[in-house]
């Protein structure tokens, strides 16, 4: 039982009382395995749900919870709501830190020193702070003052190191990021230092692999995966320097670096490819933009498609036989004609969604959706029955056929309109489940 509730994520946020020593439990059991970032995502969503408004030691679960998920806005929300408490200092500073707000970052250090929480440790990051705005001698100051008694510490060698960095000693400041790592495996601030330090050498292989060590749990530095980005394409590797840079973009959609390189990586992707393929790419794209208003159907198969947004044969290969079936006044004669329709092209209804798109010979239609990181396919996959819906809204899944929360996506409101009995109400249902996880119905 005991250990149990060492690993219980849930239960180490509801710990009373929420402090240093639950808090670095908690780093520990995220560290061990980082798919309990899920868990602590769902966790965090249960306890804002559950008290409202939440009171000031609420805001600070809350608060360490959002920060430690990367989640710095929201985080710092709470953690301003929490009083003038240790721990919810500690955690502005390091929300602060990872915005480069450094001023602020610092003043909330100090304030977590002076509110005596985990006092050695707000000042090493106090310490980086300083280092960061420019005061580099201030900074200095503080790890000479910490030498002999916090030594023992991965974050003094990570703040001693970064100095030594700073200054240009960057042999100096790799053996003591090694000593980082041998203390906490994890550190994030070490392992993309390490990674620069090896990319600055020419050691790409080195350095790709502590940039992907860097970025395998949240929160994920941004510089790192635009650096990883580069490094991929420098050894002609497109696709995943294309996605490294979407998921910059997907936190920071203004991210000027990084729509330059997307752009620029997406040109070069351009430039590579096979003459053969690309043809055959090229004509089954012309294939599914045919508008299937081309096609003599029944007055009932046309006025379905219309009413569910189906205006090519592209569109119908993204669709499948049960959201058909589903829709108001669309039956088996129906289905039979469009089934002959899409067959006399050589294509069949659904296709699309066969784990990417594929043509009748088994050949692909569009490009591969770039590699998605382990939590997004987890929260892909997530089982519908876990929004927890209305009966009609679970029955309306159930004749579209949906399972999991990204076949869910893939369908528009209007499509979910046309199913029989769901309403406006159920709808809403849906997008407000939906918007809970960070997501969207499609084209909303």
């Amino acid at each position: 039982m005991a250990e149990m509730m060492t690993t219980d994520v849930r239960a180490l946020l509801d710990r009373n009382p929420f402090d240093h020593a639950a808090v670095a439990d908690l780093r520990e059991v995220l560290g061990r395995d980082p798919s309990r970032y899920r868990t602590l995502r769902d966790a965090v969503a249960a306890l804002r749900d559950r008290e409202k408004p939440p009171k000031p030691e609420t805001h600070i679960r809350l608060g360490v919870g959002e920060v430690m998920l990367g989640h710095y806005a929201s985080g710092l929300d709470h953690l301003s709501k929490a009083g003038d408490v240790g721990l919810a200092h500690f955690f502005r500073g390091i929300a602060y830190e990872n915005l480069g707000r450094w001023a602020e970052a610092e003043e909330a250090f100090a304030a977590a020193a002076k509110a005596g929480y985990d006092t050695k440790s707000s000042e090493l990051h106090r310490a980086g702070a300083l280092r960061r705005s420019g005061q580099v001698e201030e900074a200095k100051k503080i790890l000479d003052g910490l030498e002999q008694s916090a030594t023992g510490s991965a974050e003094y060698y990570y703040q001693r190191g970064s100095l030594l960095a700073a200054g240009g000693e960057l042999t100096a400041a790799a053996a003591d990021f090694e000593k980082t790592l041998s203390l906490d495996r994890d550190h994030t601030g070490a392992l993309f230092e390490l990674a620069y330090i090896n990319d600055l050498y020419g050691n790409d292989e080195s350095a790709v692999d502590f940039y992907k060590r860097c970025i395998s749990r949240p929160p994920v530095p941004l510089a790192a995966l635009i650096n990883l980005g580069v490094l991929y394409e420098d050894e002609m590797r497109f696709r995943e320097a294309e996605s490294c840079y979407r998921q910059v973009l997907a936190a920071e959609p203004g991210h000027p670096r990084a729509r330059l390189f997307f752009r620029d990586c997406r040109a070069s992707k351009d430039m590579y490819y096979d003459e053969e393929a690309e043809i055959g790419i090229r004509q089954l794209k012309t294939l599914l933009e045919i508008p299937v208003t081309d096609f003599e159907l029944s007055v009932r198969s046309r006025n379905c498609l219309r009413r569910m947004n189906i205006r090519t044969l592209g569109d119908l290969t993204r669709t499948t036989e049960a959201a058909l079936l589903a829709s108001k006044n669309f039956g088996e004669t129906s289905l039979q004609e469009i089934k002959e329709m899409m067959s006399s092209k050589g294509l069949r209804l659904g296709m699309a969604l066969d784990g990417g798109d594929r043509n009748a010979a088994g050949g692909p239609i569009n490009e591969p959706i770039e590699e998605l990181s382990q939590e997004e396919k987890a929260l892909l996959a997530k089982p519908i029955s876990d929004l927890n819906l209305s009966v009609r809204a679970r029955k309306c899944m159930t004749k579209l056929g949906i399972q999991t929360v990204g076949e869910l996506i893939i369908h528009t409101g209007d499509e979910m309109m046309e199913c029989k009995n769901f309403g406006v109400t159920s709808l809403n249902e849906v997008r407000e489940k939906l918007a809970e996880l960070g997501l969207k119905l499609k084209n909303e």
